[in-house]
């Protein structure tokens, strides 16, 4: 159902972005670059984070590390990675899969500005063999997304 919800929300909002699906696993910014002829930091990995009540995904380049100091300064709270079971009730998609398309209800969704850096990012598509080719400024505003610098 993750899949096709993805392809529902661009069908709906950005017909002119395909969905990519791929025989091999993209479930890691690794596997992902290499399925998708990329370097692995054009991947935009997807985190789902709490911080305190809060619950967020942020989107950032594939190589790039939370700065928890950062994080911090931003939301007032120490981030906390959620469980592969809590992603999938809050987010439709499993791990490997996450991305800012296609939820079943609305999360706060940051854009990393490490993915500013490149004209085409890679996110996932709501399974872990899919994906889409992608603008981060476009990205950013199909999403709603709010831009933050909160990796190293």
């Amino acid at each position: 159902m993750s899949l096709e919800s993805v392809r529902v929300f661009f069908a709906e909002k950005a017909p002119d972005i395909s969905v990519i699906v791929t025989k091999q696993s993209s479930a890691t910014v690794d596997l992902a670059a290499a399925a998708h002829g990329v370097a692995p930091e054009q991947i935009a990995k997807t985190i789902c984070l709490r911080a305190g009540d809060q619950v967020m995904l942020i989107v950032a380049k594939g190589t790039a590390r939370l700065d928890n100091r950062k994080f911090k300064d931003a939301f007032a709270a120490k981030p906390r990675m959620l469980g592969a079971d809590e992603v999938v009730q809050l987010t439709s998609h499993p791990v490997g899969g996450v991305c800012p398309f296609g939820l079943p209800r609305p999360l706060p969704i940051y854009c990393d500005v490490s993915l500013k850096q490149f004209d085409i990012v890679v996110p996932a598509a709501g399974a872990t063999n899919s994906a889409v080719r992608i603008a981060p400024d476009r990205m950013a505003e199909l999403t709603g997304a709010t831009w933050i610098d909160v990796c190293q």
